[in-house]
């Protein structure tokens, strides 16, 4: 996408844009860089520096505008080459650090909590819209299932994976079965299948435990349904979302039909997890020790997305791993965003991984 360098002064230019239209969203002139900016160039100069850099595709005109606005070019250039990222300001540490540390402390033995915690306040921090993709649990290993009676024929499974997440599905039986039975076959179950990954399980659980005495309608009923008890992809309907406030009201998304557009896109949880899932095509970004991946405009994957930048880093929980990121315009603060998510996405990891040991 940037098919040549910068010099020195036009790196200077291109980056005065992109900051000023961040804090202003309007568009750019050369007397505003003049008066604003001390440079040492006349305006003339600049005039001439900004028709290469928009020559080139780094920046536009806008309608009859006189300023110029980044495009997509502009903002890869910015964030590859020119954005340096300092290190998170420290109310926003402490802001983040209390919601997590109390979210841990209120938790009943899932990871609900905390990831919802983490998006809500990454979303006011950040004041875009927030998402943090809970981790894909197919490489996760199973901790224990426990089953409730429900009725004589009913029955709740309650799977533990890894003491993190907790899925629980409501079962109808064929026939009656006691509290005994079902003791005696949940002690089999946890004794043949802890320690193996959910795909482990799908794929070898009827060999697994096809030499096993317990009650066979019961038994057989949990093999059937292997797929569904054992299948993680349930798992993305728990996207955690916040923010949405912040995002319809920046003036990118003014319009009626944007704003509609967005809500459309928010609700759409599958595509959604998939946007910032597939967010991985452009070179990361360091940050403080993780990587932290931007998608712009038109590099994004997803249909309605290319109004929107998607800042995003990987978390981990054992050896399951989620992503965190934020969803807002082009236009937006880009380091202050790179601090941000790679931050949480640290703490995130040591306290999904301290609630794991």
């Amino acid at each position: 996408m940037i098919n040549r360098d910068l010099t020195l002064r036009e790196r200077q230019v291109l980056g005065i844009i992109i900051q000023s239209y961040v804090v202003t969203a309007a568009p750019v002139g050369s007397r505003t860089i003049t008066r604003t900016y001390n440079l040492g160039l006349s305006d003339a100069t600049i005039r001439n520096v900004m028709a290469d850099l928009e020559d080139a595709g780094f920046i536009s005109q806008p309608h009859t505008s006189a300023g110029r606005v980044p495009t997509d070019k502009g903002y890869r250039y910015y964030v590859d080459l020119i954005m340096k990222v300092s290190r998170i300001d420290d109310d926003e540490k402490r802001m983040i650090d209390s919601n997590l540390r109390h979210a841990g402390s209120e938790r009943t033995g899932t990871s609900a909590e905390v990831l919802g915690a983490a998006a809500r306040v990454l979303g006011s921090i950040s004041r875009q819209l927030s998402v943090v993709l809970p981790p894909r649990l197919s490489n996760a290993v199973f901790e224990r299932l426990d089953i409730v009676q429900l009725g004589s024929a009913r029955i709740m499974v309650v799977i533990a994976i890894q003491s993190l997440f907790v899925k629980t599905i409501v079962m109808e039986l064929t026939a009656d079965v006691s509290r005994q039975q079902i003791d005696a076959v949940v002690e089999i179950l946890n004794d043949r299948l802890s320690g193996l990954t959910l795909d482990e399980i799908r794929s070898t659980i009827a060999r697994r435990l096809s030499d096993c005495q317990g009650e066979p309608g019961l038994m057989h009923s949990i093999v059937g349904a292997a797929d569904t008890l054992f299948d993680e992809s349930s798992i993305l309907e728990q996207l955690y979302i916040s923010g949405t406030e912040y995002i319809v009201d920046q003036p990118e998304f003014s319009q009626p039909e944007k704003v509609r557009n967005i809500i459309t896109m928010i609700g759409d949880k599958f595509g959604m997890a998939r946007l910032v899932a597939d967010v991985g095509s452009a070179s990361p970004v360091a940050g403080d020790g993780r990587e932290v991946l931007i998608s712009i405009g038109t590099e994004n994957r997803g249909l309605g997305a290319a109004d929107l930048t998607i800042v995003s880093s990987p978390y981990y929980a054992g050896k399951m791993v989620g992503k965190v990121g934020i969803l807002g315009p082009k236009r937006m603060d880009y380091e202050h965003a790179v601090r941000v998510v790679n931050y949480m996405a640290d703490r995130l990891s040591e306290e999904l991984s301290d609630n794991n040991q």
